[in-house]
């Protein structure tokens, strides 16, 4: 089974979004790094494409760290590590990470080949027009044209601390009409996501990712510090449903007729529906793909059941015509 969005061929139409499923395979044998403890009960292939986390041109440690591999022993520290980048807030989960990964050249050496069985979107970072280009240029080279379901720009993340709207234009110009891979444009309900979806357009991006992250902050109420080591940090889950909705349906609104890959606060069938008679051509698993309270990972089978019950539903599904 394949469904077609232009240029863009997914399995079905349940992805999963960037880092959540880490690169979509990992070191450790245990429960991975970046990866979610749902990954032993649900197989990656089924999804209609798995995105993995946002790799930039050198390896970055962001607000977190590289590594995926920790021993027991280490545990402790890991585990203090992650309340700097990550807290479950209200109905939702506010993080920080920074884009940490190993970089392309790791990415593309030591992960990507043990995920060919699976159908990928592969997640691209940078800071200038130019490490796109290296990126765009560095994927062509590793990966035969086909093999992948698309690359991700994301040109839209909160946690490294930069301007997207400075490059954005130069991003498209120059690094689409290089990739031999079709390109989603990743966008921001933060920034002007319907001048950059129009944009995208005119550059020949193949589809659309709604939304990133909603950026936001969160104080402890004794001190006044900020949760985060970051301080702003993306919020995602169940919080952002409403805006996620809003933005796929303001984009349809104006005119935008790109494939949009929706996500934001998806878990059940029945947000997968809103999403779909709201515009969207598909859908992407993000904070309930993973996230969870650690004591939450042992009840990783059931959530694997849920995801399972979840594909079989969307594999069976036709959203309505526009």
């Amino acid at each position: 089974m394949t469904v077609r969005l232009g240029d863009i061929v997914l399995r079905n139409r349940l992805v999963t979004s960037s880092s959540l499923l880490g690169y979509g395979v990992s070191n450790s044998s245990l429960v991975p790094y970046g990866m979610s403890p749902i990954s032993k009960f649900v197989p990656l292939e089924r999804f209609g494409a798995v995105t993995a986390r946002t790799v930039t041109v050198e390896p970055r440690e962001g607000h977190f760290t590289t590594r995926d591999v920790w021993p027991l022993r280490e545990l402790p520290a890991l585990l203090k590590r992650y309340a700097t980048v990550l807290r479950q807030t209200d109905t939702g989960w506010l993080n920080a990470f920074g884009w940490c990964n190993v970089g392309i050249d790791a990415y593309l050496r030591d992960y990507y080949p043990r995920t060919r069985g699976q159908r990928t979107i592969i997640s691209l970072g940078g800071f200038s027009a130019e490490e796109f280009v290296t990126l765009v240029d560095k994927v062509n080279a590793a990966v035969p044209a086909g093999d992948i379901a698309a690359v991700e720009l994301n040109v839209s993340c909160h946690n490294v601390n930069f301007d997207f709207n400075k490059i954005i234009g130069s991003v498209l110009a120059e690094a689409v009409p290089r990739s031999n891979h079709p390109v989603i444009l990743k966008l921001s309900p933060d920034y002007d996501y319907l001048g950059h979806a129009k944009l995208a357009a005119e550059h020949g991006v193949s589809g659309l990712t709604a939304i990133n992250t909603v950026k936001g902050l969160r104080l402890d109420p004794r001190t006044g510090k900020p949760w985060l080591a970051n301080r702003y940090g993306g919020v995602s889950g169940r919080a952002i449903k409403p805006i996620g909705l809003r933005v796929v349906s303001e984009l349809r609104e104006a005119g935008v007729t790109l494939p949009i890959i929706a996500t934001g606060g998806i878990r059940t069938f029945d947000d997968c529906r809103e999403y779909f008679w709201a515009g969207a051509d598909a859908v992407s698993l993000g904070s309930a793909s993973w996230f969870a309270s650690y004591p939450g990972y042992a009840l990783s089978p059931l959530h694997g059941l849920r995801i399972r019950s979840l594909l079989n539903k969307i594999e069976k599904y036709t959203p309505p015509s526009r």
